[in-house]
């Protein structure tokens, strides 16, 4: 029940299409703020290496310390790159309503990404609302270019298309 309102129903693709707004607008903002102010993430990374999240004396996330000392923090050049640019093409993914779901996965992602690096801010929220995004799946992009570049991507790749069900 729930689920057809959230996937299936046009008044809720007018909130989606508001919210997906917001995030969108959230995102790109940021993305640019980073591309134009001479972001760098290595200050960040090596912050969140010495500094992991703790509970009881363990780190939390032992995994993504690793990852990030080891991989991330000598590429820094390219995360440098990838962040930014990753946030701008969330949010216009997101404003444009254009593969909303997919953007939303990787807002999500990133929204993480950052939690487990020990920083909170507005994440949390934003996974919240994101993940509403992601419930509603294509009705999140009705009222953007999903509505037609989702048809024809089901049709390109031999999909049935959502109509004929």
């Amino acid at each position: 029940m729930i689920g057809d309102l959230f996937r299936h129903n046009k008044y809720m693709a007018v909130v989606w299409l508001l919210l997906r707004l917001y995030l969108g607008i959230t995102w790109l903002t940021l993305g640019i703020g980073k591309i134009t102010g001479g972001f760098s993430a290595e200050g960040f990374l090596s912050n969140a290496v010495a500094n992991p999240v703790m509970r009881e004396g363990s780190a939390v996330y032992p995994n993504y310390v690793a990852f990030l000392e080891n991989v991330a923090l000598p590429n820094a050049d390219i995360i440098n790159v990838i962040i930014p640019l990753g946030e701008v093409l969330v949010g216009l993914g997101l404003i444009v309503g254009v593969l909303t779901s997919f953007a939303a996965f990787f807002a999500i992602v990133m929204n993480m990404s950052f939690l487990m690096a020990g920083t909170v801010s507005t994440n949390p929220w934003m996974i919240a609302l994101t993940f509403f995004l992601l419930v509603a799946g294509a009705n999140a992009g009705r009222f953007g270019g999903d509505r037609w570049v989702l048809p024809y991507m089901k049709q390109k790749l031999g999909l049935k298309h959502p109509s004929s069900h």
